[in-house]
C-alpha cells in the first residue's frame, strides 16, 4: 500500500503581493473625491475657493463630522445606528429646556445623557440579540415622539447665547472653533483606538462576531461602548446645531441620517464591518458637506438632495460590500 503524500500548500501569490491596485486606489478614492469636488466648485464659482466661503462650509460641516464620526464605530462592529439624527434632535430640546437651571453644565449633561442612551440600545442589541437595524429605528421613533412631546412640538428658544458662543468662535481667525473640535473628536477616537486593543477588537467583532468570540474579543462590551460613543456624538452635534440657531427642535437635526450614512460609506467604511476608519468618515462626511454647498452652485434644486444621497449610498456601498457576508444579518 502506499503512503498517501500531503502537499503544503502554496501561498497565494496576490497575499504575498499586497493590496492590488484596485484596493489601494479605494482607499484614496475618499481624497481624490474631495479634491476633485473642491476643484469642481471652483471652476463652476471662481468666489467659492475663498477664505470666507470655505469657512462657513467648515462650520456647515462641523455637526455631520461628528455624527459620522460616532456611528462609524458602530458600521466598523458590523451594525448601523439609524437613531443618530433623532437622538442629537430631542438633545437639542433638553440643552435648550436644562440651560436656564443647570447653566453651564448642560452641554456635559446632554452630551452624557445622550451617550447613556445610545448605551441602552446597546445593551438592548447585545442582551435581546435583536439587530442594530431594529433596534435604533424603533430608537429613531421613540426619540422623535419625545422631542415632539417635552418641547410642545416646537422650537425652544435659547435666552442665554453665552453657554455655545465659544463654538461660533475662530482659531487664528479664520478656522471656526465647531469645525477644530470636530477634527479633534476623530482624532481623539483615532488615537484610542491605535493605543489601545480596541482597534483589534471592533475590527475583528465587524470581519466575524463568532470568531471574535472564539478568540476571546469581549464582543458585547465592544458593540456597547460603540453605540455609547455614537450617542455622545449625537449629543456634541446637537450643541454645534444650537450654536447656529440659537434654539432647540423636534426635528432639528432629522435631515443629517442620510447625509452621515452618505459620509460613512462615501469614506470606503464598509457596510458590512471590518473594513473603514473615522479618518475615512472624516473625508466623507466633507465630500459630502461640499455636494450640500455645491448643488445650488451648479443650479441644482435642494430637493434633488435626498435622490443624490441615496444614489452615493447605493453605490458606495457597492463597491465597498463584503460579499462573503451578505447573507448574515446585523
Amino acid at each position: 500500500m502506499s503512503t498517501p503524500v500531503i502537499t503544503k500548500p502554496t501561498a497565494d501569490p496576490a497575499a504575498k503581493s499586497g493590496p492590488t491596485l484596485a484596493q489601494r486606489l479605494t482607499s484614496f478614492m475618499p481624497v481624490i473625491a474631495l479634491v476633485s469636488l473642491l476643484a469642481a466648485l471652483s471652476i463652476a464659482d471662481p468666489d467659492f475657493f475663498t477664505q470666507r466661503s470655505l469657512t462657513a462650509a467648515a462650520r456647515t460641516s462641523s455637526p455631520l463630522i461628528v455624527l459620522a464620526a460616532g456611528a462609524t464605530l458602530v458600521v466598523l462592529c458590523g451594525g448601523i445606528d439609524l437613531s443618530i439624527a433623532a437622538l442629537a434632535s430631542l438633545s437639542t430640546v433638553l440643552f435648550a429646556l436644562w440651560l436656564p437651571d443647570i447653566g453651564g453644565l448642560t452641554t456635559f449633561a446632554v452630551v452624557a445623557v445622550a451617550a447613556a442612551i445610545g448605551a441602552v440600545q446597546g445593551v438592548a442589541h447585545v442582551l435581546l440579540r435583536i439587530p442594530s437595524f431594529i433596534v435604533t429605528l424603533g430608537g429613531m421613533s421613540i426619540f422623535s415622539a419625545v422631542a415632539l412631546v417635552v418641547s410642545d412640538a416646537g422650537p425652544v428658544r435659547i435666552v442665554d447665547r453665552e453657554a455655545t458662543s465659544w463654538l461660533t468662535m475662530y482659531v487664528a481667525g479664520y478656522v471656526p472653533v465647531s469645525f477644530a473640535v470636530a477634527i479633534a473628536v476623530v482624532a481623539g477616537i483615532a488615537l484610542v483606538l491605535k493605543l489601545t486593543p480596541l482597534q483589534t477588537w471592533i475590527t475583528a467583532t465587524g470581519y466575524s462576531e463568532s470568531a471574535a468570540r472564539l478568540a476571546g474579543t469581549p464582543v458585547d462590551l465592544v458593540k456597547i461602548g460603540a453605540f455609547c460613543v455614537s450617542g455622545g456624538c449625537a449629543g456634541l452635534a446637537a450643541i454645534m446645531l444650537v450654536s447656529r440657531n440659537f434654539s432647540g427642535s423636534p426635528t432639528m437635526a432629522d435631515n443629517l441620517l442620510l447625509p452621515a450614512v452618505a459620509a460613512i460609506v462615501v469614506g470606503g467604511t464598509a457596510i458590512t464591518g471590518g473594513h473603514g476608519s473615522v479618518w475615512r468618515s472624516l473625508a466623507g462626511a466633507l465630500v459630502v458637506s461640499l455636494l450640500r454647498v455645491g448643488l445650488p452652485i451648479v443650479g441644482v434644486p435642494s430637493a434633488y438632495e435626498q435622490i443624490l444621497y441615496g444614489a452615493i449610498i447605493v453605490a458606495a456601498v457597492a463597491l465597498t460590500l463584503d460579499r462573503s457576508k451578505v447573507l448574515i444579518i446585523k
